[in-house]
């Protein structure tokens, strides 16, 4: 069998398609996006991976397909594939969740994270978050989901800042101490507040992860009352504890170090 033989009946065992058209090996993933491979060496075996459009003529000028990888093996080439069908899965559910296109969604406006483009978050409740982080790992689409009960002061703290500062005298020129002081007043009152996390699980069932966002809504506002931070001292109380023995056992080891057998 020829390495694309190989390979497609590799990608058959999984349930994947293939075709192959003259030296291209193609894979659809989308209906608009598909993996190529292209024989380098049929006795190594290798194939360099494109990314492509599908159903595009090559000799189109807006035609490219982009290099990835390469590929020296069977497993390598179905990771290859599993990898790209997987991205796109990921893709596609941030896109639905931030498009809002299932109507279990209405309630939610999720916002994509500046900097983490698989984060996407939105408010529920009083003054509460709900955060969707989905990741690929191993080729396994999830969606990990939590819930954020933040302290409902601290948007008060924010409008007060903000309202200080444009009913303060406006012909006052405010240096680069006073911003300084004015943003570590504000952040040393927010760092005083409380943010209390729940987990709510991974979910690799996308439908039944809707499902429960949809439920988050319904319960936020519940949630909230329930995790309100009390300050009672037991954290405190735990982590002495946890010191504490942690230096008696220290005191133990370095008696016994001390103590001669001789």
């Amino acid at each position: 069998m020829s390495f694309f033989e190989q390979i497609a009946a590799a990608l058959d065992a999984e349930g994947i398609e293939s075709r192959v058209t003259e030296d291209v090996l193609l894979v659809p993933i989308t209906e608009d996006l598909e993996v190529q491979f292209v024989t380098l060496d049929e006795a190594l075996p290798a194939a360099e991976v494109y990314v492509a459009a599908a159903d595009v003529d090559e000799e189109d000028e807006d035609f490219e397909a982009v290099l990835v990888s390469v590929v020296f093996s069977v497993e390598d080439a179905v990771d290859a594939v599993a990898h790209h069908v997987a991205t796109d899965r990921v893709v596609a559910l941030l896109r639905d969740l931030l498009d809002g296109a299932d109507d279990r969604l209405e309630a939610l406006e999720f916002e994509q994270d500046p900097e983490e483009a698989t984060l996407v978050t939105a408010e529920v409740g009083e003054s509460s978050l709900l955060q969707v982080m989905v990741t690929a790992i191993d080729n396994v689409p999830t969606a990990h989901v939590r819930f954020v009960a933040q302290d409902a002061n601290l948007d008060d703290i924010v409008d007060q800042a903000i309202e200080e500062f444009w009913d303060s005298d406006t012909e006052t020129i405010l240096t680069d101490e006073d911003r300084r002081k004015m943003f570590a007043d504000l952040y040393a009152d927010a760092q005083s507040l409380r943010n209390e996390v729940m987990s709510l699980g991974s979910f690799t069932d996308f439908d039944k992860l809707v499902d429960a966002l949809a439920l988050v809504v319904d319960r936020a506002e519940d949630w909230e009352d329930m995790l309100a931070p009390v300050d009672d001292g037991t954290i405190d109380f735990i982590y002495d504890a946890i010191e504490d023995d942690e230096d008696t056992d220290a005191d133990a080891d370095a008696d016994e170090d001390e103590d001669p057998e001789d």
